[in-house]
């Protein structure tokens, strides 16, 4: 098992408490059922592919609460009774979450040929973007902050 050191964290970043135990968490329980991958798409879009053999659409929620996106699959039981020689499929519930960054939202989920989709995007509401603030001369005028921002905006 792999240990970390983040008391570097600690020291020089304020308010990272929480990503510091996010990270002590990941390393310790990483499920690898179902495997995924996450793609960056462009600047502010990224996309979850779930490789789902064997489950159908009805069998598979995903809900997105606050910072947390959780995919489950909940596999109907199949009262067929088989003899299997080799058992390759893993076809077994399953319950994956993914931590998302804040104001990252889901935009959509498809399910095709047994693969999930799940696209994301990353929408900064406009009062969190970062501003220019003026620096006043020596005089001691200020430009007005909103005279900046609305030639900014034009």
């Amino acid at each position: 098992m792999r240990t970390f050191d983040l008391t570097p964290l600690y020291r020089s970043a304020i308010g990272f408490d929480r990503l510091a135990s996010l990270l002590e968490q990941r390393a310790e329980s990483q499920p690898s059922y179902p495997p995924y991958n996450i793609e960056l798409v462009a600047e502010d879009k990224y996309r979850i592919v779930m490789a789902l053999a064997g489950f159908t659409r009805d069998e598979v929620e995903i809900v997105a609460e606050r910072d947390t996106l959780h995919v489950t699959g909940r596999k109907q039981k199949d009262e067929t009774q088989r003899t299997y020689l080799h058992r390759g499929i893993a076809a077994r519930d399953f319950e994956q979450r993914f931590q998302l960054a804040n104001h990252v939202k889901v935009t959509t989920a498809s399910f095709d040929n047994g693969m999930l989709t799940i696209e994301l995007v990353r929408e900064v509401p406009e009062a969190l973007k970062p501003r220019k603030i003026a620096i006043g001369d020596a005089n001691g005028t200020v430009e007005n902050v909103q005279q900046l921002e609305q030639r900014q905006a034009a």
